[in-house]
C-alpha cells in the first residue's frame, strides 16, 4: 500500500457508542422511496390484523351460545330467564343468580347447535381472510425490502468507486470487504426477520387494545398496568445490548481483515514459518469475538424470558379480575374467554418486539458501518467544464509540483519537469524516493498539494478522471487478474469491443502468444484470479499485452520485468521499445540494466530529482547513479561469488 497509513489497522473497536437512533432513522429513511409499496402493505397487514383481532369476539359469542345452551337445558321448561334467576334467589343461591344474569339462555332449550356452526363458519372465514391478507402484506414487505438493500448495495458499490486511494491505504481489504457484503448482508436478514412482524405487532397492540376497552375498560385498564414493566424491562435490557452489538461487528471486521491478509499470503506465511504466528493472532480475534457475540447475545437473550414472565403477570391478573367480573354478571364468560385470548394477543407482541430487539441491534451496528463507509470524504469531483487536449501528444508538464502524504511531512517539494512526446523517462532512486507516488499523481490517483501537472498544455486537473486515464496504459508490479480466459484478461484493458485478432496481436508483442498456446485450451484458458495454472512471469506478460492492447499515449511500467526472466525480459525490453515509439513512457525501476537505453533517466531522493540525464552522462557524472550502478554492480558480483 501506498502512503505513511498503508499498514494502519482499521479495525479496532470505537471508543464511543453506537448513534443508535441516528442510524435507525437513517436506514428507515431508505424506504421513502418505496412509499406506494410501503401504503399497500400497511394497508394489508391493517386489514390482516383487523380481522385477526375480531375473531376472538366472534368465538366468544360461540362459547355464549354453548354455556347458555347448557344452562337453559338444566332450567324447567315453561319459565322465563328472570323467572329462573328469582328461583335462584330465593333458594339463597345469589352467586349463581348473578352469575347466570349476564348468561342469555332460555329454559328448557339445549345448545343451538346450527347458530354455534353458523358462528364456527364466520370465524373460519375471518380467520382465512387474515391469512390471506398476511401473505399479500408479506410478500409486498419482503419486496420493499430487497429493492431497498439492492439500492444500499448500488450506493456503496458507486462510493467505493468514487473514494481516493488514500482510504484503502489507511483501510484494510478485509475490514471494507466485511462492510460490503457481511454487514450488507446482515442489514438484509435483520429487516426480512423483523420489519414485517414488527409492523404486524404494533398493529396487533394497538387493535387487541380497541377491543379490549371495547369488551371491558376495567380490564383492559388491569391488563396495561404490566406495560410500563414491559418498558423499563426492554430499555434497560437493549441499552446494556447495543454497545455489544457494535463490538461484535466491528471485531468481526477485523477478523475477517486478518483472514483475507492470511489467505492472499498464505504461500510467505509458510515460507517464514509464521503458521502458529498467524494461528495465535487468528486465536486472539476469534476468542475477542466470541467474547462479544456472548455478550451481546446474552444480554439481548434475557429478554425474552423476562418479558413471558410479564406476560405471565399479566394473565393471572386478568383471569382473577374477569372471573370475579364473571361472578357478579358484569361480564359473559365467552366475553372473559375473548378478553383472556386478547391479553395473550396483546402479551405476544409485546414479547416478540422485545425478542426482536438483539436482532434489531446488531441490524443497526451494522448499517452504521455501512454508513460510515458511505459517509467517508470522496475524491475531489470532476470539473463541470471538463477540458482536454486539442492534440493528443504525450507531452507533460510538472511545474513546481508539491505533495505530502500527511501535512506535516512534506514528500515532493517544487518537482518541475518537461517530458516531450516519444521520450522513455526513467524513474530510479532509493525505496520511498517517491517514484510510484509521482506516476500516481500523474494519473489523479492522488492530488497535488501544490503546482500544477500538464498534458499537452492542460491541466490534468481540469479533466475527468475518466478521459485522463483512458490516455494511460500501466503496467505494475504486482499483477492482477480477473477469473475468466485469458482473451477476456487482455481484453480488459480495452475500452472498446476488440477481436480475436487484436488480442492475439497484442499477446505477441509482448511475447505472451507463445506460451498461451502451449496451454490446453489456449486463449480460452479459464483462470482464477490468482491465476492459477500460470507462473508469477507468464501473469505479467499477460498484463503486459493488456497495456498493449489499450494503445495508449502515454505508458506507465511500475518494476513491469521485474517477474520474468532474463531471456523473457530482453525480448519484453525489445516489445517495450516498439510500442513506446511515438509514445511518452515512465518507466519506475530499481534494475537499472531495464533502463540503459532511456532518453532520460531521473534520479529522486527524498521526492526531490537529484540527477537527470542519460545513462552514459549520470554515470560520467559519478553521482547518485553512479553509486547506485555500482551498488548493483557489486550486488551482482557478489552472488555470483
Amino acid at each position: 500500500m501506498a502512503g505513511p497509513g498503508g499498514r494502519m489497522m482499521a479495525g479496532a473497536p470505537a471508543s464511543k457508542s453506537a448513534d443508535f437512533k441516528g442510524s435507525a432513522k437513517r436506514l428507515l429513511g431508505r424506504f421513502s422511496a418505496e412509499k406506494s409499496s410501503l401504503y399497500l402493505m400497511l394497508l394489508a397487514g391493517v386489514l390482516s390484523v383487523g380481522l385477526s383481532v375480531v375473531g376472538p369476539k366472534i368465538l366468544g359469542a360461540a362459547t355464549d351460545l354453548i354455556f347458555g345452551g347448557v344452562v337453559g337445558r338444566s332450567m324447567p321448561e315453561g319459565t322465563t330467564k328472570a323467572q329462573a334467576i328469582q328461583h335462584l334467589r330465593d333458594q339463597g343461591d345469589g352467586g349463581m343468580a348473578d352469575l347466570l344474569s349476564g348468561v342469555d339462555f332460555t329454559p328448557g332449550q339445549g345448545i343451538d347447535f346450527t347458530a354455534v356452526g353458523h358462528v364456527l363458519l364466520v370465524v373460519l372465514a375471518v380467520y382465512v381472510g387474515a391469512g390471506l391478507l398476511m401473505l399479500v402484506s408479506t410478500r409486498l414487505s419482503i419486496r420493499v425490502i430487497n429493492r431497498v438493500v439492492f439500492q444500499l448495495r448500488e450506493d456503496l458499490q458507486t462510493k467505493l468507486s468514487r473514494l481516493p486511494l488514500s482510504y484503502f491505504d489507511k483501510k484494510q481489504r478485509g475490514e471494507v470487504l466485511s462492510r460490503a457484503t457481511n454487514d450488507i448482508d446482515n442489514i438484509s436478514q435483520t429487516l426480512q426477520q423483523t420489519m414485517g412482524q414488527l409492523i404486524n405487532s404494533l398493529l396487533t397492540i394497538v387493535g387487541v387494545l380497541v377491543m379490549m376497552f371495547w369488551i371491558s375498560p376495567l380490564l383492559a385498564l388491569v391488563a396495561l398496568v404490566t406495560v410500563p414493566l414491559s418498558v423499563v424491562v426492554a430499555s434497560r435490557v437493549g441499552k446494556r445490548s447495543q454497545p455489544q452489538f457494535v463490538q461484535q461487528w466491528k471485531v468481526t471486521g477485523k477478523l475477517n481483515a486478518h483472514i483475507e491478509e492470511m489467505y492472499t499470503g498464505h504461500n510467505l506465511v509458510k515460507v517464514f514459518g509464521r503458521q502458529d504466528e498467524s494461528a495465535e493472532r487468528f486465536a486472539e480475534e476469534n476468542d475477542a469475538l466470541h467474547e462479544a457475540v456472548f455478550k451481546a447475545q446474552f444480554n439481548s437473550g434475557i429478554m425474552q424470558p423476562l418479558m413471558m414472565f410479564v406476560s405471565n403477570l399479566n394473565y393471572v391478573l386478568i383471569a382473577v379480575v374477569g372471573g370475579l367480573r364473571v361472578a357478579s354478571g358484569a361480564l359473559s364468560i365467552g366475553d372473559v374467554q375473548a378478553f383472556i385470548q386478547y391479553s395473550r394477543q396483546f402479551s405476544m407482541p409485546l414479547t416478540q418486539v422485545a425478542s426482536m430487539a438483539n436482532l434489531v441491534q446488531s441490524g443497526i451496528a451494522s448499517a452504521e458501518r455501512v454508513f460510515e463507509l458511505l459517509d467517508a470524504d470522496e475524491q475531489a469531483a470532476d470539473p463541470a467544464d471538463a477540458q482536454r487536449p486539442s492534440e493528443l501528444l504525450g507531452r507533460v508538464r510538472l511545474d513546481e509540483v508539491s505533495f505530502r502524504y500527511d501535512p506535516e511531512k512534506p514528500l515532493i517539494e517544487d518537482l518541475s519537469l518537461d517530458v516531450e512526446p516519444g521520450q522513455t523517462v526513467a524513474i530510479v532512486g532509493p525505496t520511498g524516493a517517491g517514484k510510484t507516488t509521482l506516476v500516481n499523481l500523474l494519473m489523479r490517483f492522488y492530488e497535488v498539494t501544490g503546482g500544477r501537472i500538464l498534458l499537452d498544455g492542460v491541466d490534468v486537473a481540469r479533466m475527468s478522471r475518466d478521459d485522463l486515464r483512458s490516455q494511460i496504459g500501466m503496467v505494475l508490479q504486482d499483477t492482477w487478474l480477473f477469473g475468466g480466459t485469458i482473451a477476456e484478461n487482455i481484453a480488459y484493458g480495452a475500452a472498446r469491443e476488440v477481436t480475436r485478432e487484436e488480442i492475439e496481436q497484442a499477446a505477441r508483442a509482448a511475447h505472451a502468444d507463445r506460451f498461451v498456446r502451449t496451454l490446453p485450451e489456449g486463449y480460452d484458458t479459464v483462470i482464477d484470479d490468482e491465476g492459477t495454472g500460470v507462473s508469477a512471469g507468464e501473469k505479467q506478460l499477460i498484463t503486459i499485452a493488456r497495456a498493449f492492447l489499450s494503445d495508449p499515449v502515454i505508458l506507465v511500467l511500475d518494476e513491469a520485468t521485474s517477474s520474468v526472466d532474463t531471456r523473457t525480459e530482453v525480448l519484453i525490453q525489445k516489445a517495450m521499445a516498439r510500442l513506446a515509439h511515438g509514445r511518452t513512457s515512465f518507466v519506475i525501476a530499481h534494475r537499472l540494466s531495464t533502463i540503459r537505453d532511456a532518453d532520460v533517466i531521473l534520479v529522486m531522493e527524498n521526492g526531490s530529482i537529484v540527477e537527470q540525464g542519460s545513462h552514459d552522462q549520470l554515470l560520467a557524472s559519478k553521482g547518485a547513479y553512479a553509486r547506485l550502478y555500482a551498488a548493483q554492480f557489486a550486488e551482482a558480483l557478489a552472488e555470483v561469488d
